[in-house]
């Protein structure tokens, strides 16, 4: 199987080197490229792969980012944070997600999370043919639950280290949710994987990042939903047993940095803390879980974190950036 697998790797970075590369919506500095990924259950679906431009960083170490749930990458800041300490930088917009997203598609759409393991090979082929040798996967929330799962799964010698910023390795529901109401849905999900399940209107998130209502934040709310959008029961299946598999001994056998805010936001809480505290998961849970990840997982609380840290208030962002590239320069990296 390994070497079928490097066979289609070493296929798609062929035709990865002749890729046409576009200007991307972040400006100038950044490109896209999208990638064919076939056609799944609802029709032809692709992904598309971010790049800082070439000559922002040199070498053969790079950064591959995967963004979480009602999410696509944005954060043009983080991608130069990265070039700025050498590592070449990367991002997918994983398939029915941000660019990648195609008419008629149903956003974030799933029935099992390894549907994105695709993605994430063909950004690395990317990055290879690129000459990227070595590699950081780093996953905010749902891309934190998905990387880990995929070198749970997967084993993948370019790449170095694992980087998780508030990975969902849990649901952060009611006990009657959690041991009830989720089960049931998964039960369901094969015989209605389309049934819708209503997240809810809170958009507190979305008013403490955007600028319009005083956050520091801007971006295509068509694509990040200021509401969580229903989801279908599949993708409620998928979370689940994804979530088994991180949290039953994954044994990830590389260097996993798991990152997190120090507080989450609770019922009852003034809306005024919803600048600095996770609003969307338990970091007990994040603690809890990530502790057990593999071997050599280091567990770092950040002070006044946002759910993504990267979006975090200008002061708490150096702080995070300032131990991530301790921590990725004690390892060689």
């Amino acid at each position: 199987m390994r070497k079928i697998f490097l066979l289609i790797l070493g296929l798609i970075a062929i035709a990865a080197a002749s890729r046409q590369w576009q200007t991307d919506i972040l400006g100038p500095a950044y490109q896209y490229t999208y990638i064919d990924q076939g056609t799944d259950y609802s029709g032809p679906v692709r992904s598309t792969v971010v790049r800082l431009r070439a000559d922002s960083a040199r070498g053969d170490l790079g950064a591959l980012y995967v963004h979480g749930f009602n999410d696509y990458f944005f954060q043009a800041d983080m991608g130069r944070q990265f070039a700025d300490h050498g590592l070449r930088f990367y991002a997918v917009d994983l398939r029915k997600y941000g660019r990648s997203l195609m008419p008629g598609q149903t956003p974030f759409q799933a029935r099992h999370l390894s549907e994105y393991f695709a993605d994430i090979d063909s950004a690395l082929a990317v990055m290879e043919a690129d000459g990227v040798r070595r590699v950081v996967l780093v996953g905010h929330s749902t891309g934190g639950l998905i990387t880990s799962m995929y070198l749970a799964r997967n084993s993948r010698p370019q790449i170095r280290a694992l980087v998780l910023n508030s990975p969902f390795l849990d649901w952060n529901q009611s006990k009657l949710q959690e041991r009830i109401l989720i089960p049931a849905v998964r039960s369901v999900a094969p015989l209605m994987p389309g049934l819708k399940i209503p997240q809810g209107v809170d958009d507190l998130y979305a008013r403490s990042l955007l600028s319009r209502y005083g956050g520091e934040w801007d971006y295509d709310t068509l694509w990040k939903f200021s509401r969580s959008p229903a989801v279908e029961a599949s993708w409620i299946a998928a979370i689940d047993e994804a979530h088994d598999i991180v949290q039953r001994d994954p044994r990830i056998c590389m260097p996993i940095l798991v990152m997190h805010s120090d507080r989450s936001f609770a019922s009852g809480d003034p809306d005024s803390l919803s600048q600095c505290t996770d609003v969307v998961l338990d970091v007990t849970d994040i603690d809890r879980y990530g502790r057990g990840l593999g071997p050599d997982v280091t567990m770092v609380t950040v002070p006044g974190g946002l759910h993504d840290l990267a979006l975090s208030a200008p002061a708490v962002r150096e702080a995070m950036y300032s131990y991530l590239f301790r921590w990725l320069a004690a390892r060689g990296l």
